[in-house]
């Protein structure tokens, strides 16, 4: 069942819309917010709504789609009502321009240009796009999200960057944006249960094959998907670190906690123009 005067998810998140534009403060909205910040210090944050449920609404997914478009973003949809677009990039990259992108969240996982062109993303629903920019706790649309700052416990060229973990009413899928450095296993078990992990593999100041490697055996997640990688050389690298000779690619993941499988499996996605 729906929260009071909430008929479904996507009233839910009309109806949350039409709060974040307008102006009055004090706002006590009378329906759900879309966007709550547990914790987390990220520009632009919506405070927490007075008297705001706590309670999570109970959703029934029916599949989790993943589509790649190159280097760390993806773009994620659950049942067609929350769209989630992560790290997305400029044109100064070089993989040309990224088409629109229609998403209720975007996130960033480094502020630079591979990874926080946001004007790539438009509004999937009325209102803004809601930017997420570093760690902390956040509830969106029902979707948690977990920001995990990742920094290297030894002083070196390791780069600061941010790990994201979107749970779906159960299905978790952890996005590493720009990690640089295998993390330690306390900055690991900040993600918790990881059921689908997007890992660079690509080195040029993120993960090299091997490290993406040893990460993911560190992790154990059901299903991996490579990102941030420009030549087959990294790809092959790759594939070979993780024992396997090649993948068919494909255009998209559709995946439930049903579907997921026993053993790690890598998924290889097609790069979307």
């Amino acid at each position: 069942m729906h929260p009071p005067g909430v008929h479904s998810p996507v009233g839910a998140i009309q109806c949350a819309f039409q709060a974040v534009t307008k102006p009055a403060a004090p706002f006590i909205p009378s329906c759900p917010p879309l966007f709550s910040r547990l914790r987390g210090n990220e520009k632009g944050a919506l405070p927490l709504a007075v008297n705001a449920p706590t309670r999570r609404p109970t959703i029934t997914i029916v599949s989790m789609e993943l589509t790649w478009y190159g280097h760390g973003c993806f773009r994620m949809t659950e049942r067609g009502v929350l769209a989630v677009v992560t790290d997305p990039y400029s044109p100064s990259v070089g993989l040309g321009e990224l088409p629109k992108l229609k998403a209720d969240v975007v996130t960033i996982s480094r502020d630079e240009p591979r990874y926080n062109y946001v004007s790539a993303v438009t509004p999937a629903q009325r209102g803004e796009v809601y930017k997420v920019t570093g760690p902390g706790e956040y509830e969106i649309g029902g979707v948690f999200i977990i920001g995990s700052a990742m920094r290297a416990e030894k002083k070196g060229n390791a780069l600061k960057s941010t790990a994201y973990a979107f749970n779906f009413d159960g299905l978790t899928v952890a996005h590493l944006g720009g990690l640089s450095f295998v993390p330690s296993q306390s900055q690991i078990d900040a993600l918790e249960t990881v059921d689908v992990l997007l890992v660079p593999i690509g080195g040029n100041g993120e993960l090299t094959p091997a490290q993406a490697s040893e990460l993911i055996s560190m992790i154990e997640p059901s299903i991996v998907i490579p990102m941030g990688y420009n030549s087959k050389d990294n790809l092959n690298k790759f594939l070979k670190e993780m024992g396997l000779t090649s993948v068919k690619p494909q255009e998209t993941l559709k995946v439930t906690r049903s579907s997921l499988p026993e053993d790690t499996q890598v998924v290889l996605l097609e790069m979307k123009h």
